[in-house]
C-alpha cells in the first residue's frame, strides 16, 4: 500500500479505471466432459448471495458425446461454484482464466451417499491454487468419515468417551486444514485467488498474516488493489453486521405476519422476555426442538415471559399445516421473503436459531437449544 500512497495522483486515475475492469460485464469459457449422464443433464454457474444463488449461467450436456461447452459472463472478479447436474460441485475463480473441468456425474453405484470424488481444474495460476483449496478440503472431508467410521466400531468403555476422542480427533483435523491454508497463503499470495483463503483463517490469532498477504496482493496490479480494497470493505460490512446481534445489542426489529395477516414485531413485546424461535415445516431438527420449547413453555407461560416463532417457510400454506400439526400455545408468525431479511438482520444460516431477548429489548443469549433455553430465560429474568 505504500507504493500506492507515493504514486497517489496517478494511482487514482488508474483505480478508477480498474474498477471498472473488474465490475464490467466478463466472460469465461467453462468446457469439459461428463463420463455418466441422464436425460437432458446440466452443467450450472452460480455464486452464493447472503442465503440464495445466482446463476451465471447453464447448458445442457451433449446426450451423444457427453461435452459441454459454455460462455460464463460475471461483473464481479471472485469465487463461483460449477454444479454438475446436482450430482458434484467444484468451486472456481472467475477472473481472466478459461477453465476445462471434467465430471464423472452421475452416481452409479448400488448404493448411493453423498461422497463424489475430487473434481479438478485446468485453468491457470489463480485456479491451480483453487485445485490445491478444493484438495484440501476434499482430503478433510474423507478424513472425517475415516474419524466417525473408525470410532463407531471401536469398542470403548462409555458412550461419553467415544464421544470425547472423536470430537479430539475431528479438532485435530481442523487445525490440519488450517496449517494447510496459512500454508497456501503464505506461498501464493501473488494469486488474487488467495481472497477466498484469507477468508477461511482466523480473525485475531491469523490477523497478522491476513494484513501482510492482502498489503502483498494489492502491491501486484492495480485490478489486484481493488480486489483488496473491494475485500475489506466487505469484511467491514460483515464485522459491522455481526456487532449489531452480538450480545448486549438492541435487537434489530423486523415485520412478521400471524395466520390472519396481523403484523407482529420482537418491539411489541418490549418489557417481558422473549423467547423467538426461527424454524420451518420442512426441518426435521426444528419439530424436534418443538416438544422441548413446550415443556419450558409450560413452565414459564405465566412470568414475565413470551415465546414468539417465526417461520421462514417459502409456502405460507405448509407453515400453516405444520403449525397446527404441532400445535404450539405461544404466538405464531411468518415471514413472507423465505426469511431472507431475518436471517441477514440476525446473522445466522441454520435453523432452529433461538434467541433470547431481555425486557430492555437487548439481544441476551443467542443459538440456545433444549434446556439452555430455560436457563438464558431465568438468567434474564434475574437481571
Amino acid at each position: 500500500m505504500t507504493k500506492i500512497m507515493r504514486k497517489k495522483a496517478f494511482l487514482t486515475l488508474v483505480l478508477l479505471l480498474s474498477l471498472n475492469t473488474v465490475s464490467a460485464q466478463q466472460t469465461v469459457r467453462i468446457s469439459g466432459h461428463v463420463k455418466f449422464i441422464e436425460d437432458d443433464f446440466k452443467v450450472s454457474v452460480f455464486r452464493r448471495v447472503g442465503t440464495s444463488r445466482d446463476t451465471l449461467a447453464v447448458t445442457t450436456v451433449d446426450p451423444t458425446t457427453h461435452n459441454y461447452s459454455f460462455e460464463v459472463p460475471f461483473k464481479e472478479v471472485g469465487q463461483a461454484t460449477v454444479d454438475c447436474g446436482r450430482w458434484q460441485s467444484v468451486s472456481v475463480w472467475l477472473e481472466d482464466e478459461d477453465l476445462a473441468i471434467d465430471f464423472r456425474g452421475v452416481d452409479t453405484a448400488k448404493v448411493k451417499i453423498k461422497n463424489p470424488p475430487f473434481v479438478y481444474i485446468k485453468g491457470g495460476k489463480n485456479n491451480n491454487l483453487m485445485n490445491l483449496v478444493n484438495f484440501q478440503n476434499y482430503r478433510s472431508y474423507q478424513q472425517m468419515i475415516a474419524i466417525s467410521q473408525n470410532c463407531y466400531a471401536a469398542k470403548f468403555a462409555d458412550d461419553g468417551s467415544k464421544q470425547a476422542l472423536t470430537s479430539a480427533l475431528y479438532n485435530a483435523n481442523y487445525d490440519n486444514t488450517d496449517a494447510y491454508y496459512r500454508y497456501f497463503v503464505e506461498h501464493y499470495a501473488d494469486c488474487n485467488s488467495v481472497l477466498v483463503l484469507l477468508q477461511e483463517l482466523r480473525g485475531e490469532s491469523d490477523k497478522e498474516l491476513v494484513e501482510a498477504t492482502l498489503d502483498k496482493l494489492a502491491a501486484q496490479s492495480p485490478k489486484s488493489a481493488d480486489l483488496v480494497a473491494k475485500f475489506r470493505a466487505e469484511r467491514e460490512e460483515v464485522r459491522l453486521k455481526k456487532e449489531r446481534v452480538a450480545e448486549g445489542a438492541v435487537a434489530p426489529d423486523f415485520v412478521c405476519v400471524t395466520e390472519k395477516n396481523k403484523k407482529m414485531r420482537p418491539a411489541d413485546f418490549k418489557g417481558k422476555v422473549l423467547v423467538i424461535d426461527f424454524w420451518a415445516s420442512w426441518c426435521g431438527p426444528c419439530r424436534q426442538e418443538i416438544p422441548k420449547l413446550k415443556t419450558i413453555y409450560a413452565d414459564m407461560n405465566k412470568k414475565e415471559v413470551e415465546f414468539l416463532s417465526v417461520s421462514i417457510d417459502k409456502d405460507k400454506d405448509k407453515w400453516v399445516k405444520a403449525m397446527n400439526e404441532e400445535q404450539m400455545l405461544w404466538k405464531q408468525a411468518w415471514v413472507a421473503d423465505a426469511g431472507k431479511e431475518v436471517m441477514d438482520l440476525y446473522q445466522f444460516s441454520g435453523i432452529p436459531f433461538v434467541i433470547v431477548i431481555d425486557k430492555d429489548g437487548k439481544i441476551f443469549r443467542k443459538h440456545v437449544r433444549g434446556e439452555a433455553v430455560r436457563e438464558a430465560i431465568n438468567d434474564a429474568l434475574k437481571k
